[in-house]
């Protein structure tokens, strides 16, 4: 497993980019929960955020690509508005505990 943050670094209802192994991802907290995705749309593979960590909508309720305006729901990664509906997020496994968010190792791959 690989050590993200510690758990008060992503608060609820935000979202924050990480740069592991050359590997773009973002991880959203939302009703408690930690979900973490590869940083790539699915429609032209280009990284989702136009600021760093800035991966929602106004809202803070949908995942957003900032080139085309699709929206994703945070917790499943489906895009559910623009050129890639249907298709979704990588999804990587990730869990959390006291000392901090992580992800396995080979997800990211």
């Amino acid at each position: 497993m690989i050590r993200l943050c510690a758990p008060h670094e992503l608060a609820e209802g935000q979202s924050r980019g990480f740069l592991i192994d050359q590997i773009s991802l973002f991880a959203v907290r939302r009703g408690g929960q930690v979900y973490a995705y590869l940083n790539r749309c699915p429609h032209r593979g280009v990284a989702l955020e136009w600021q760093a960590d800035d991966f929602l909508d106004d809202s803070g309720s949908l995942i957003r690509c900032a080139t085309h305006g699709a929206l994703f729901l945070i917790e499943s990664g489906e895009c559910v508005v623009g050129p890639c509906e249907g298709q979704a997020l990588r999804a990587l496994e990730c869990r959390e505990d006291a000392h901090g968010i992580w992800i396995a190792g080979a997800a990211a791959r």
